[in-house]
């Protein structure tokens, strides 16, 4: 069973940055872990990617520049580094991942979460 536990959320000021992390168990056929976010009354949005073995990250257009997606395959553990962070970046932040072959984009295509954090940027 794949059991994600993310953590890293809080309140900064914009420009400020904030480092998620995501701790994965039971992780032996996962193939891609990733991280999304979701603002109020907005879907939940695609933001990076990687293969936690062979740490080849993969990135939104909105999130390429400022953000980060690294691992850690010793702690079972994947990253997001927010650099710049602006009051738009405000939202819930969920890593997520799947044994897909390929990088679903799409939040309904993995199928474990974690539980999500709350980050807020103020101006």
């Amino acid at each position: 069973q794949v059991r994600l536990a993310g953590s890293g959320g809080g309140v900064v000021q914009a420009g400020d940055s904030l480092r998620l992390s995501c701790v994965v168990s039971g992780r032996a056929f996962v193939t891609y872990m990733g991280w999304f976010r979701q603002a109020p009354g907005k879907e939940r949005e695609f933001l990076a990617a990687i293969n936690p073995d062979s740490d080849s990250p993969w990135y939104a257009e909105s999130a390429k520049g400022r953000f980060t997606i690294a691992s850690d395959s010793a702690k079972n553990t994947v990253y997001l580094w927010m650099n710049n962070l602006k009051p738009e970046d405000t939202a819930v932040y969920y890593c997520a991942a799947t044994t897909q072959t390929y990088i679903p984009t799409i939040s309904d295509e993995w199928p474990y979460w974690g539980q999500g954090s709350q980050v807020t940027v103020s101006s």
